[in-house]
């Protein structure tokens, strides 16, 4: 085994982690804009011997050159790349390599059950990796600020507002009735989306994961486990996969 370094380049943010003989042992998160200098940083530092990088976003080719003249061999996810499970996802052309890095690391850390893989994101993304080891595909619905931003920019008279403050059911002015129906609204999709699979698929497994899950964690009453480094875990074992079963 040696020291890997796995990239997830989202809408927001950038998160880098440093995997040693398969334990995380370090994690960065920074943006766009200071992304050469941080990752020239961490290869300077652990010298990592082989990286994957998950992108969601379009940008040019300085990040990856980088990273090819520096170690020796470097994946660039995508729906075509070559995993452990069976992508059963009709359309890999347009399949986030994100979700195709969830359902890997599901499938690692719960092989013998079909997990629902829910990432809070931008997006919320629901994705079935059934214990057959394939991937099925799912659903994909708004993110909080998405939904908040959404009725402040396409109506005339709603306000832009914020997912903190008070949240109750029975929202009092319009800004709490808002966040009412953003917040209160997303709990309960989750929730009947959750029993919706678990009413299809025995051995049923649900994964809480993304930027927004902590927030939401607490409030989801269904059985849910959280794992935050869940697409980190998928891209290494999509690494590993790589070089030890090469194209």
């Amino acid at each position: 085994m040696s020291i890997n370094l796995c990239l997830d380049w989202g809408n927001t943010n950038i998160k880098a982690a440093i995997f040693d003989n398969d334990k995380l042992t370090k994690q960065f998160i920074f943006s766009a804009a200071s992304s050469l200098e941080k990752i020239t940083d961490i290869l300077d530092t652990y010298k990592p011997v082989k990286a994957i990088l998950c992108s969601v976003v379009h940008h040019d080719n300085e990040l990856a050159d980088l990273i090819k003249g520096r170690i020796k061999s470097l994946i660039v996810l995508d729906g075509h790349t070559r995993t452990p499970i069976n992508n059963a996802y009709l359309s890999a052309d347009t399949l986030g390599p994100d979700r195709l890095a969830l359902v890997n690391g599901a499938y690692g850390s719960f092989p013998d059950k079909n997990n629902l893989v829910i990432s809070m994101g931008t997006c919320v993304t629901y994705n079935l990796m059934q214990k057959n080891k394939t991937f099925r595909g799912g659903a994909i619905s708004p993110g909080l600020n998405m939904r908040l931003k959404a009725m402040n920019t396409l109506t005339e008279k709603l306000p832009e507002i914020s997912a903190d403050g008070d949240l109750i059911l029975l929202g009092y002015d319009t800004e709490t009735c808002m966040r009412s129906g953003a917040v209160n609204g997303m709990v309960a999709e989750i929730e009947g989306m959750m029993k919706a699979y678990e009413n299809q698929f025995a051995d049923f497994n649900a994964i809480l994961t993304g930027g927004d899950a902590p927030f939401f964690a607490s409030k989801i009453k269904s059985k849910i486990f959280a794992d935050p480094d869940l697409l980190l875990k998928g891209l290494n074992l999509i690494l590993n996969y790589n070089v030890s079963f090469p194209r």
